[in-house]
């Protein structure tokens, strides 16, 4: 029995040696593991080519933490076939590759922060590991900053998905690969891209959202320079600006809408022509905003029997400049999409605007004359506008007093669209807003843009609260909602009432793109006032995305132990 029990000791006593983990009580281990030894030694030059495994020994018990995310490898291996650890944790990392190395070429194995103790979980903070198969390492480097022009409206951009490459300048580029040499960006936008070679490269950015470490056109931010980098000494200071990329014009869907049937399109096509093909609709209406992705196709359902007992399998054929083609949908007809008017602005009327009031259906004709708008029971002059910039928009003007209650009525069938009317009649009631409730800011540009500009004011989650689309130096905002504000300005430099987005492809830059130097604090009955000098070289926030650079001599690559 005694015999028994001395053994189930010893059992658990053995159990408790071998596990790996977290040991309990004692101080908290703060301390990186570190490396003791590599099955590629210093100094790591003349490495043999069909060499296909590194292996790094440390100190103690290391995870791989994220290390798909983290891990970049330049000039990448297209074919590795393990890395370890891989769940258990052990004292050594292993990558294995098939790939055969090239000849007189300097590789870097960037870990990030991928390499934790298994204990505490303390990271390796920004570990290379590089070699050579010539007879020395490269050592040049390009370090600078990434920034994110626009504020990106539905997430945050993540640590790590920003990534910075270069490309050997060749007589055929393939960007559909990965970069010769890549490193992604730290939280705040700082890069490096060690161990290179002296050579020509073409430099690309962007925001790396699915983690492919390629650029996907149109869907990702980007940021480039036109000319070459010739580099045959490090540089520092480079400082990239990423724009939304400008998409391909392609067809993307039809689907059922109020009114008839909604066409989207990506690229912001100029103009798209749409004939039906199908004999049941002839009388259809279709409405297109140039530069914009969707194409109304108005038609009255019921008076041409379309869809309204069965589905109704509808094609179309369409030309939006780049390609023609055919598409169908197969159409049921919605009997509660009725015409609604709304007042989507809410109940308090900022002083000197228009009331507005939004349709669900393109406005084709009103009859104000038949509307009524009251005032403590007199009834007011007014004048309603359909909005020509937006024919879904009515807009009221009159000469609100602040403080005072309206009630604007509009009948049943005094507004309609092609095929449809309102079929119930509508009251408004807002009240006009107080002065002292808003501020007002005055701003004077000096180097003003010759070309036409919008002038915004953008909210702390990134929405546009206020844009005007001017060619003045002078511009006074009133009656601005109380709140703290980022102002930019977009720069129309062709003149077709649309801000272009960068296109890669064509190597066309983005539009200029200014971004105020400090935040505009709006409070109620200030009267703010500033100058602001735009640079005459379009060098701060410009289209070519770089600011100046300067070169200078070192005789190592940026680590993160000399990382200011």
């Amino acid at each position: 029995m005694k015999r028994f029990f001395f053994l189930l000791l010893l059992s658990i006593i053995l159990a408790s040696c071998a596990r790996v983990g977290s040991p309990v009580g004692g101080t908290r281990d703060s301390i990186p593991p570190q490396v003791i030894g590599s099955n590629i030694d210093s100094p790591r030059v003349n490495v043999q080519r069909d060499i296909r495994e590194l292996r790094i020994t440390f100190d103690e018990y290391i995870a791989l933490k994220d290390i798909n995310k983290h891990l970049i490898i330049s000039p990448p291996l297209r074919k590795i076939t393990k890395i370890l650890p891989s769940g258990m944790a052990n004292k050594y990392l292993l990558i294995k590759w098939e790939d055969t190395l090239q000849e007189n070429t300097t590789y870097n194995f960037n870990f990030g922060n991928a390499i934790v103790d298994n204990n505490e979980g303390n990271p390796l903070g920004y570990y290379n590991f590089a070699f050579s198969t010539g007879p020395k390492i490269d050592s040049l480097y390009i370090s600078g900053e990434l920034k994110s022009i626009f504020k990106d409206q539905e997430k945050t951009t993540e640590e790590g998905s920003l990534v910075v490459g270069l490309y050997q300048e060749k007589d055929s580029m393939d960007y559909r690969q990965k970069p010769y040499y890549i490193t992604k960006a730290d939280a705040d936008g700082y890069f490096e891209l060690n161990y290179l070679s002296p050579g020509n490269y073409r430099i690309l950015a962007f925001e790396d959202s699915n983690s492919n470490s390629v650029y996907d056109m149109g869907k990702e931010k980007v940021g480039f320079m036109k000319d070459k980098i010739v580099l045959d000494n490090s540089i520092s200071g480079l400082n990239i600006n990423l724009y939304p990329s400008r998409k391909s014009v392609k067809y993307v869907e039809m689907k059922e809408n109020p009114g008839g049937i909604l066409m989207t399109f990506e690229g912001n096509p100029e103009k798209v022509d749409v004939l039906s093909l199908s004999d049941k609709l002839r009388d259809y209406k279709v409405t297109h905003k140039p530069k914009s992705d969707s194409v109304y196709i108005w038609f009255d359902a019921t008076a041409q029997n379309v869809g309204v007992a069965n589905n109704e399998n509808l094609k179309f054929s369409f030309d939006n400049g780049v390609k023609k083609d055919s598409v169908s949908l197969f159409y049921r007809y919605n009997a509660k999409n009725e015409m609604v008017l709304n007042n989507s602005g809410g109940n308090l009327l900022p002083p000197g605007k228009d009331f507005v009031i939004t349709s669900n259906y393109f406005v084709d004709k009103i009859q104000p004359e038949k509307w009524t708008l009251v005032s403590d029971s007199i009834q007011q002059d007014f004048r309603a506008e359909i909005d020509e910039k937006n024919p879904f928009e009515i807009h009221i003007k009159s000469n609100f007093k602040e403080g005072k209650k309206y009630s604007l009525t509009i009948p049943k069938e005094t507004a309609s669209s092609f095929y449809e009317t309102t079929k119930i009649s509508k009251r408004f009631d807002f009240e006009a807003d107080k002065l002292e409730n808003y501020g007002e800011f005055v701003l004077t540009l000096e180097n003003a843009p010759t070309q036409k500009f919008w002038i915004q004011f953008i909210t702390e989650r990134g929405d546009i609260a206020y844009s005007r689309y001017v060619n003045e130096s002078k511009i006074d905002f009133k009656s601005l909602k109380p709140g703290t504000y980022e102002l930019r300005i977009l720069v129309d430099e062709n003149n077709n009432g649309v801000w272009d987005s960068a296109d890669f492809a064509d190597g066309v830059f983005a539009e200029p793109v200014y971004i105020f130097e400090k935040k505009i604090e709006i409070r109620p009955l200030w009267d703010i006032r500033e100058t602001w000098k735009l640079p005459l070289n379009n060098l701060e926030t410009d289209s070519a995305t770089v600011t100046p650079f300067n070169k200078e001599e070192i005789t190592k690559p940026l680590t993160s132990e000399n990382k200011e």
